[in-house]
């Protein structure tokens, strides 16, 4: 059967757009569908727009900082509106971007909602991107479903009382008062954003620490960290019921407290956005968390039709869409061996205030494979000697598999933490020893130098295997 295109990939995220760039210079026919947002989540309601609001949020505290090292400053007010407007600005620049680069590949852009008539055919009917825009029929001969994930609310009395991440980047005025539920990325960057720019913030989780699946001394740090913030975290509990009262909300907890707010933010998880494709023509299979079931190779259980990023349950993470969406697109209708990335040493961050990043094991995890030497360093960064922030620590581990001395982890609570921790995943992923960090001359002074200064173990971790 001959096919109108060679690719049509469903959703113009990160990923997607990878896969459909790299699939067109290879010489495929190829066409990409999105119905809201041309660069997806990450640039529209993720990671973009939350870094830039990350960064907003450190300027108040870096004034009076300033004071401490001569300059007679002044901490003003924040323009909560004005902030808006510049992220809103970038992200239509970010979206032209996006569209100008498809172009220029030869892509064919369909603009609308896509719904799987069968394995080879999708329906394209009008989006409120496109409103107008005619419904279209097109065939492929490999369909990649790239929709990424959405907020999800937990099923609680008055959810509908709260907003998620989409809302928040839309909000007309910042809340004075903000209870966030949810110690994920989400919940702890939005509590460090609306907390240093001067909101009332009360951080909900379900366990005794934040960042579940993170390294337990790094989430001790963070913690610790969080405190620090001026964020009150009510742990280990959850909502039971979130009520109305005239302008103002109260939010009940499990363990019988209420708190009181002017707005009330989930972060409690997100979901695969695939409810309107029409998989039950197609023969894809999802597992029991609703996300898209793939192999080693991105397929889904129906030959020709693939799956990356969010959809998946693999990394939900925009550079590891990306690898895979470059890696199928290789595979699909490249001449040379595919590209490849080692998702293992996947390095990851959270953008508070200080960040954490992480790459490799967490010691519990290094100790299932065998025993484990740790090295553990905190300290006052050189700045807050003079800021007066004494309590604003950075926190340094190295994980060493003890047999062969690789260094099998890595993890960084303090200023700069992500900008470190990108080069050190390379060490990582190399499999360089513990000689090897130790033989490299460190920059001084900085605080990344301990990363090759840290000589003396701190413990020894045997196998739990």
């Amino acid at each position: 059967m001959t096919h109108e295109f060679d690719l049509l990939v469903i959703g113009a995220g990160s990923g997607g757009v990878r896969c459909a760039r790299i699939a067109a210079g290879h010489g495929a026919r190829v066409a990409v569908v999105e119905s809201r947002h041309w660069g997806g989540t990450c640039v529209n309601l993720g990671c973009v727009p939350k870094k830039l609001m990350v960064q907003a949020s450190e300027y108040g505290d870096m004034v009076e900082d300033s004071h401490a090292f001569g300059w007679n400053s002044t901490r003003g007010t924040h323009d909560w509106a004005k902030l808006i407007a510049a992220k809103d600005q970038e992200i239509t620049r970010l979206n032209g971007i996006y569209v100008s680069m498809l172009e220029k590949a030869g892509i064919t852009l369909l603009t609308g909602h896509a719904r799987f008539e069968n394995a080879h055919t999708v329906r394209i009917e009008p989006s409120p991107l496109a409103p107008t825009e005619a419904p279209r029929t097109v065939t492929a001969k490999h369909i990649v479903i790239a929709t990424g994930s959405t907020p999800m609310k937990p099923d609680i009395p008055g959810a509908e009382h709260a907003i998620t991440s989409d809302e928040a980047f839309h909000l007309p005025a910042r809340p004075e008062r903000v209870v966030i539920v949810g110690s994920g990325y989400i919940g702890i960057e939005f509590a460090g954003i609306f907390a240093g720019l001067g909101s009332k913030v009360d951080l909900v989780y379900r366990h005794e620490l934040p960042l579940r699946g993170f390294d337990e001394d790094m989430r001790a740090a963070m913690k610790e960290a969080i405190h620090v913030r001026g964020i009150t975290q009510h742990a280990p509990a959850s909502p039971t019921q979130i009520s109305k009262n005239g302008s103002t909300y109260t939010v009940t907890l499990n363990n019988g407290h209420t708190i009181e707010t002017d707005c009330v933010f989930l972060a409690t998880g997100r979901r695969p956005k695939i409810d309107s494709l029409g998989l039950e023509t197609t023969g894809v299979k999802t597992a029991e968390n609703g996300r898209i079931k793939v192999d080693s190779k991105r397929e889904t259980s129906q030959p020709g039709i693939y799956a990356i990023g969010d959809v998946t349950d693999h990394l939900n993470l925009t550079p590891v869409a990306i690898a895979e969406g470059h890696n199928l697109a290789d595979r699909l209708f490249g001449k040379e061996r595919p590209r490849s990335w080692s998702l293992r040493t996947t390095p990851k961050a959270v953008f508070f205030s200080p960040p954490l990043a992480s790459v490799g094991l967490s010691e519990a995890e290094a100790a299932q494979h065998g025993t484990v030497d740790i090295y553990f360093t905190r300290f006052t960064p050189m700045r807050h000697t003079l800021s007066g922030r004494k309590d604003r620590k950075t926190v340094m581990k190295l994980v060493v598999d003890q047999d062969s001395q690789k260094v099998v982890g890595a993890h960084i609570l303090g200023d700069d933490a992500a900008e470190m921790m990108q080069g050190v995943a390379v060490a990582v992923t190399a499999e360089l020893r513990k000689v090897d960090f130790d033989r490299t001359v460190g920059i001084h002074p900085t605080s990344a130098e301990e990363l090759v200064t840290m000589r003396t173990r701190t413990r020894e971790t045997p196998a739990t295997r």
